[in-house]
């Protein structure tokens, strides 16, 4: 199949072929009919799939039946997303598709300038793409005007929830008109996902792309045993691999992240930093710079590398495991996009086996061990490195009980010793 069996706008079609877009992935073909008919949907997508196209493409045809132009339109389509970075991301895309048209997409979101995204509103929008947050906060402003939203989207569902945004989508659902198309895409469908789509979507078609939950077979998994206090050292010896063309490396804290990006700056690593403690404009500089290849390395947390869309990653790497196995396949995937190929590593230290025990198990595979660097934690060392059990009845202590009988405290008699003056003989001897 090809786009133009579709039965696209022909404005539309002119933007994608421009692009070299000329077969729909497998979300896209199976999406397109159904949301061109006006359906809800539950789709659920690894990264990498083209999910934007195939929710962006029906919205702006639709929007182009309708003579909505000037600034008196009203908002048609509103797309929710976790993230700044996932919402610029989303506007760029549709700013591509709509490029022929006279569609017009606005992103708001925290950490930019309330004013100047309001005056974007009033000037006309069709589309607009926002963080719960900065949503609520302009509805709270009076601002927007909900009342012409016929198409509503909750993009990357699973991630709002993680990120604690379950009340903010409730809200902002109740505010969006009773007749409207709402679309639920996740790149996994927990329990709370499934119950949020019974409460928002009727009669749904479901689209699940690829065994739900199970990594990219294009994806290169290794896990490398290393001692925590190593790890910082193992990514450089790492980045310095031929191979190795382009990075993202994902840490935990915001803390760790800066310390991290320091430590690679010294080394002489071309690298920058993402996190919630970084302006948009830092954020957005630093993004850029990576994906335009001035920087080799980018180190984020996984909160502000949600949504990145980066061509031709070579690797991401785990310098922190994650926390859950869900986070690790949306880790992994910011690579191998769109059926190319790239690696995953991942930097485990004694105190993270039970983190890489719990992904393993839910991907149903060992992850391979790569123990050619210099930094490897033997299988005998990590038992060494486990703590020592302190039961109350340990043999050590059997053994003072047994063999040592002190003799009771006798100021007068110089040769002996109290309780504790001779446990403490004893232990300096031991």
């Amino acid at each position: 199949m090809n786009f133009q069996e579709l039965s696209l706008h022909p404005l539309i079609l002119r933007a994608i072929e421009e692009d070299g877009y000329k077969t729909p992935t497998p979300i896209q073909e199976k999406a397109i009919p159904p949301l061109l008919q006006g359906k809800d949907m539950l789709g659920c997508a690894q990264t990498g799939t083209g999910k934007t196209a195939a929710f962006a493409l029906p919205i702006i045809h639709q929007i182009l039946q309708f003579s909505n132009k000037g600034k008196f339109r009203k908002i048609s389509a509103v797309i929710l997303a976790p993230t700044r970075e996932l919402a610029l991301q989303i506007k760029e895309n549709f700013d591509r598709y709509s490029r022929k048209s006279h569609v017009k997409a606005v992103a708001v979101y925290g950490g930019m300038s309330k004013y100047n995204q309001i005056v974007k509103i009033k000037r006309g929008v069709d589309v607009l793409i926002a963080t719960p947050g900065r949503l609520l906060d302009l509805h709270q402003m009076k601002v927007l005007d909900f009342s012409s939203v016929r198409h509503y989207v909750l993009d990357e569902a699973d991630q709002m929830l993680d990120m604690g945004f379950i009340d903010d989508v409730n809200k902002i659902s109740s505010l969006m008109p009773t007749e409207r198309q709402t679309m639920l895409f996740s790149a996994t469908i927990p329990s709370s996902i499934e119950k949020l789509a019974k409460s928002l979507l009727k009669t749904p078609e479901r689209l699940e792309i690829a065994p739900q939950n199970t990594p990219l077979e294009t994806i290169t998994q290794k896990v490398f045993f290393v001692d925590t206090a190593n790890k910082i050292d193992l990514l450089a010896s790492t980045l310095a691999k031929a191979d190795v063309t382009s990075a993202l490396v994902f840490v935990r804290t915001k803390h760790h992240c800066d310390r991290v990006f320091k430590r690679l700056i010294q080394s002489g690593i071309k690298a920058g930093v993402i996190h919630g403690d970084k302006t948009q404009a830092q954020r957005q500089n630093a993004l850029m710079a990576f994906k335009t290849k001035k920087l080799q390395v980018l180190v984020a947390t996984d909160v502000a590398a949600r949504g990145i869309d980066i061509d031709k990653l070579s690797h991401v790497i785990n310098l922190d495991m994650p926390q859950t196995p869900e986070t690790y396949i949306h880790r992994i995937g910011r690579t191998a996009r769109a059926g190319a190929l790239g690696s995953a590593y991942s930097f485990c230290g004694n105190d993270e086996r039970h983190l890489l025990k719990g992904i393993q198990k839910h991907i149903g595979f060992q992850i391979p061990v790569e123990t050619d660097h210099p930094f490897h934690l033997s299988h005998e060392k990590r038992k060494q490195q486990e703590p020592r059990n302190h039961h109350p009845k340990s043999n050590k202590k059997k053994e003072y009980q047994t063999s040592f009988k002190p003799k009771k405290s006798n100021k007068k008699n110089a040769g002996s010793y109290s309780k504790k003056e001779s446990y403490q003989r004893f232990a300096s001897q031991n």
